[in-house]
């Protein structure tokens, strides 16, 4: 059987979904979702497709946008975009079964829909049609749609194609991928290639998808190792990958991460305190799941990428969820790790090998009676969290000015959120 799959993206969602609730066009309106208390160095998080053609970015600074442009500010809505997306995902169940979706983030599916070309006795275009037409009637919401032969070409439909179609919907299989998208530049609009990947290639010679598919393998896995496997199958348009691949990965190591981009610069001590908070989020969640990890991993991106990030991990003794023990092994990463001499913009944590409490481990020189009863503790911290909200109980690097945990706990979910 032929393999057909959608890509649907919700246009400029966030943004979207703020003119819908204020009855206005995104199309015909100016308006950034962002936080204006954060300054104008607050990210507009989404930016309505008037706007953007304007010249405004979705991920760009409050400040960056032009004096005479005149615009609208909405507060961000975790919950309420959520509550939209699960309303579409809905949309999806009535057509597609739940095997055949793989949500890819809040504003983007996969959908298999080879085995349905039969069922509704349509072709990949009418069933797209027909889902992003059930998606604005029921929500308002726009969407777009890539349909490929495999799940690559359905991304860089909906990537580099629908939006220049009348309709928001391409279609790509391999022959139209190498006539239309082989010499296709930059290399950045293309799924999985960012920008120090391009840089390797340009050091190679190489300036396009063309360039890699005629390049010598064995040369490109001397550069990128196990990442030139999809490097070249990506550059002739093919990719094994499906949707019930993806389902059934069982991963043979699981982590808990926990990522902020800060919204201004922070000096190095001021970055510390929120690297704390993260760990200390990240302990509930272990405790929360009867979870226990014994491997860290620490990353620090610099401001406007003046050097490059600090990646830092190591392997600890004790195999625990306790925040005394996995704190202060996080303060050892963050002093052999971060530099000190420049300002930070990015701070992300990750407890790895992560498994059932049961294995639980110290070392000799923790006493299991002090980490018993800090479990206690935690465990009732999250009892009053469930039940009166996450900013019920905080500690005293909470209230600190330069902290951020408890403006994040208002944004998702929560008594305190919108």
């Amino acid at each position: 059987m032929d393999k057909y799959y959608l890509c649907i993206d919700l246009k400029s969602f966030y943004a979207s979904v703020e003119c819908v609730e204020r009855g206005l066009d995104p199309f015909k309106v100016n308006l950034v979702v962002a936080d204006p208390t954060r300054g104008p160095g607050a990210i507009t998080l989404a930016a309505t497709p008037a706007i953007k053609k304007l010249g405004i970015k979705s991920r760009g600074r409050i400040f960056e946008i032009p004096k005479h442009i005149k615009y609208e500010i909405a507060m961000p809505r975790m919950k309420l975009y959520m509550e939209y997306a699960a309303r579409i995902h809905e949309i999806f169940l009535k057509y597609i079964s739940s095997e055949d979706i793989h949500v890819y983030s809040i504003d983007e599916s996969f959908l298999d829909i080879s085995s349905y070309l039969n069922l509704y006795k349509m072709n990949p275009k009418q069933i797209a049609l027909m889902i992003i037409q059930d998606i604005f009637k029921e929500t308002g919401i726009t969407a777009t749609a890539g349909i490929g032969t495999n799940l690559f070409l359905s991304k860089i439909a909906l990537d580099i194609m629908a939006k220049h179609a009348e309709d928001y919907i391409a279609y790509l299989d391999e022959d139209i991928f190498k006539q239309t998208l082989w010499y296709h530049t930059p290399l950045t609009d293309f799924w999985m290639i960012g920008p120090g990947t391009v840089k390797r290639l340009n050091a190679l010679g190489i300036q396009n998808l063309y360039g890699v598919a005629h390049y010598p393998e064995k040369d490109l896995y001397k550069t990128f190792g196990v990442n030139a496997e999809y490097l070249i199958d990506h550059s002739w348009g093919k990719e094994p990958t499906t949707i019930a691949d993806i389902k059934n990965y069982v991963p043979q190591a699981n982590s808990i991460s926990n990522s902020q981009i800060l919204f201004e610069d922070y000096s190095y001590d001021d970055a510390y305190l929120v690297m704390k908070e993260m760990v200390d989020i990240n302990v509930l969640t272990l405790i929360e799941r009867h979870l226990v990890t014994n491997h860290i991993s620490l990353f620090i991106g610099y401001s406007k990428d003046i050097i490059s990030p600090s990646r830092v991990s190591r392997q600890i003794t004790n195999t625990t969820n306790s925040c005394r023990v996995l704190l202060d092994e996080f303060k050892r990463l963050y002093k052999i790790g971060v530099n000190p001499n420049y300002p930070i913009r990015h701070i992300a944590i990750s407890f790895g090998n992560v498994k059932s409490e049961l294995y639980e481990q110290f070392d000799l020189f923790t006493d299991p009676e002090d980490i018993e009863k800090e479990k206690r503790i935690q465990q009732t911290i999250l009892s009053i969290h469930h039940k009166y909200g996450k900013n019920s109980v905080l500690k005293g690097m909470n209230y600190l000015k330069r902290a951020t945990a408890k403006k994040r706990n208002t944004l998702v979910g929560g008594h305190n959120a919108d």
